[in-house]
């Protein structure tokens, strides 16, 4: 085995353009593939981050059946037990809870359907960044104030200004209709048209009264974790906790299912392009092994006249295929690494109408990279499997080979 590695690694060299050119499209498929991998996954990571940090958060608590039929009946009671068990998770930096319900606003002559989110701006601000997308205005500082703030295509489609009064109407839990007066001091801007052309944020407590749901009952609790690695753990821990309770720990994944699978199916699109240029090279690598086989036929001949075994000279071109195929790959690596390390330091952000067409779709106008080590692993396992099935027809050329055609090869 030793005199094989030997002479494949010297016979490489016999034809150094070759064996350089094959090295360059492994080296380009690689770091073209790592890089490629490596901002799409930055770039999901980034705004999965974004989205859940917005308002959804990490983990929410809800009553079962809740997220398939948003009822304002399914609402349960946020005692203090719930309170200690999420208190006594490490795991957990902050919670808020929170209250939605369908509505009417109303403005002179103006008047459009709305969303109603009750929040506790306390505990809000530690839980997510809902409360920075402030556009103009201020935020009420306390759950029962009669202040609100509104969506900012919300505040154009009402017609009126900041400081304005506004009635709210919501059928409340009871069955009553609740109206309620409040005065608009500021405007949100989400990135979301749907949301920003019908939220209305308002005190939780204000909330309760306005939808008579009293006995503190609310409809959700968003939870912020350190990160998404103790995600899964959380909730099962949560779950078990909360096992015949009547109520459901949901992950993001599960809260905004149509945001998984649009960045599922960004990332299908992503790895058939990936797969059409790392076929191109396999090609490419096939193509160069043929030549390499066929031309030394002669010698081949004359190697297999004298005694060496046919499996012996199979063995050696899948061990030149390999060595061009692992240095091209290290390099590739490297070179990769190199310029995703250079984009998590240096990201790409969009101005002017491109951001603007990010911020209305909930993205970020930005496009970041990442150095996880999966991406690494698959991309090398990958591109090497890819140039070792590209040697299988050489390979069998080779197998059939009789010495004397070999031999008189031309």
């Amino acid at each position: 085995m030793k005199l094989l590695i030997k002479l494949a690694w010297r016979n490489i060299w016999r034809n150094k353009r070759r064996s350089i050119l094959t090295l360059a499209a492994i080296t380009f498929a690689t770091f073209a593939a790592v890089a490629m991998r490596g901002f799409q996954l930055g770039t999901y990571g980034v705004n999965i981050k974004n989205a859940v940090e917005m308002f959804n958060g990490y983990i929410q608590i809800q009553r079962e059946g809740y997220q398939k039929n948003p009822s304002l009946h399914l609402a349960f009671n946020y005692t203090d037990e719930v309170k200690t068990k999420l208190i006594a998770n490490d795991e957990i930096i902050s919670f808020s809870p929170r209250i939605q319900a369908a509505g009417l606003i109303g403005y002179k002559d103006n008047s459009f359907g709305t969303v109603i989110f009750g929040i506790d701006p306390g505990t809000e601000s530690n839980t997510t960044k809902i409360m920075e997308k402030l556009e103009t205005g201020e935020f009420f500082c306390a759950d029962t104030s009669l202040n609100i703030v509104i969506g900012d295509k919300l505040l154009n489609n009402l017609e009126m200004e900041i400081g304005d009064t506004v009635v709210v109407l919501g059928q409340g839990f009871d069955g009553s209709l609740g109206n309620m007066k409040f005065k608009v001091t500021g405007t949100i801007k989400t990135g979301s048209p749907e949301l920003d052309q019908m939220a209305v944020f308002m005190g939780i407590s204000t909330a309760q009264e306005l939808l008579s749901l009293y006995g503190n009952r609310i409809h959700s609790i968003a939870i912020k974790l350190e990160s998404f690695n103790k995600m899964f753990e959380v909730r099962e821990v949560l779950s078990s906790e909360f096992t015949g309770s009547g109520l459901a720990v949901l992950t993001w994944e599960e809260v905004m299912p149509d945001f998984k699978q649009s960045i599922e199916l960004d990332n299908i699109s992503g790895i058939l392009m990936l797969l059409i240029l790392i076929i191109i090279v396999a090609f490419g690598i096939l193509n160069t092994v043929l030549m390499s086989v066929t031309e030394r036929f002669n010698e081949f001949g004359v190697t297999l006249s004298i005694g060496m075994p046919q499996l012996k000279l199979v063995y050696l071109i899948l061990i030149e295929t390999f060595f061009i195929a692992i240095v091209g790959i290290l390099i590739g690596d490297l070179i990769g690494a190199a310029i995703n390390y250079y984009f998590i330091q240096n990201p790409i952000e969009f101005g002017s109408e491109y951001a603007y067409i990010y911020e209305e779709y909930g993205f970020l106008p930005r496009i970041e990279s990442s150095l996880d080590p999966m991406i690494f692993i698959n991309n090398t396992l990958m591109i090497l499997a890819i140039s070792i099935a590209s040697c299988l027809y050489p390979l069998y050329k080779v197998f059939k080979l009789e010495p004397l055609k070999g031999i008189r090869y031309t």
